[in-house]
């Protein structure tokens, strides 16, 4: 008797587990990509960023093609003061300098190569110096698999982006849910400014808002919003069941992933199904309801809506994930 009570009783807890962990069936090995509404490649113009120089020549579109960066030295590392970013680390010629969240920094280790590092190009080690203000002791360097040296800061490997086309250019911020300006002390800048003093110590991001919350919206009524004021949508091609995206690869640059948000950093949300899906491309996103949450590159200030409806697939969500004006 005690041994069928044991047994029917792991029988019950192993089915509790399972039911927990399929809770939104993800679908994982979705490969289907939807580049919606992307932005081209601005056209590089003379003395910005060295190695493009033929870039586009012969008649050749690459407007949506990310272009390369190269450069002998950083040179003496500058502070930035940006009102939208707060204290962001640029090279000598004013290029925001990026971190990678995949890479790590105990020990210092870089994760982009190949395609990834021609749209992120590694800095140089060689000839980088501190800015006034930065503390020579957070430089430092990595030997990358091809052999070449990467500048380093408080340990974590320091990146271009393709895209940044002049100095104080910053469209890197944020894509994917991975790429951040690098702040003075190595930690990410904020989006709602303080990156490297107060929101700096908590990681670089903002603090003062809840995760995931919802606000009255004068026009579409109540939507959610992130930690930063800036509206969530979902992509009407994605499933919820079983879960799965449809939007990868440069769907991304255009709408990054909602990061992972815990359930006591929310308000208004529904709690049911509300989990983090782990992507076919390894990056962690936040649901509601199992639906996969974005928010919009061309959404530039907290309140924008400009994301809604583009394609007839892109919605805006209330606090349940449901769609906002979709048909």
């Amino acid at each position: 008797m005690n041994t069928s009570w044991r047994s029917a009783a792991l029988v019950a807890s192993a089915a509790a587990v399972l039911a927990l962990t399929t809770a939104c069936g993800q679908e994982q090995g979705s490969t289907s990509s939807q580049n919606v509404g992307a932005a081209s490649t601005p056209t590089l113009g003379a003395g910005t960023i060295a190695g493009t120089a033929g870039a586009g020549a012969a008649g050749t579109d690459t407007s949506d093609q990310a272009q390369s960066t190269t450069a002998a030295s950083a040179g003496q590392l500058t502070v930035w003061n940006s009102d939208e970013y707060g204290k962001v680390l640029t090279d000598s010629a004013g290029r925001t300098l990026y971190r990678f969240d995949k890479d790590s920094f105990e020990p210092p280790k870089t994760t982009c190569e190949g395609e990834c590092a021609t749209t992120w190009p590694p800095v140089p080690a060689a000839g980088a110096t501190a800015a006034e203000g930065v503390d020579q002791a957070l430089l430092g360097e990595i030997t990358r698999p091809d052999g070449t040296k990467q500048l380093t800061v408080a340990g974590w490997p320091q990146y271009y982006f393709a895209k940044d086309t002049k100095a104080g250019d910053i469209k890197g911020q944020g894509l994917k849910g991975a790429w951040f300006a690098s702040a003075p002390n190595g930690k990410k800048a904020s989006t709602k400014g303080g990156g490297g003093g107060a929101a700096g110590d908590a990681g670089g991001e903002a603090v003062g808002q809840v995760g995931l919350t919802t606000r009255n919206d004068p026009k579409l009524g109540e939507v959610v919003v992130d930690k930063n004021g800036m509206t969530v949508y979902r992509f009407l091609k994605d499933k919820q069941w079983p879960m799965s995206t449809k939007c990868t690869g440069a769907c991304l640059d255009k709408w990054p992933v909602v990061a992972p948000v815990e359930k006591n950093d929310t308000e208004g949300i529904l709690l049911k199904g509300y989990t983090v899906f782990d992507r076919p491309d390894g990056i962690k996103q936040q649901t509601i309801n199992c639906i996969p949450l974005y928010t919009f590159a061309g959404d530039k200030a907290p309140g924008d809506t400009k994301g809604q409806g583009v394609g007839g697939t892109w919605f805006a969500i209330n606090g349940d994930g449901e769609p906002i004006g979709a048909q």
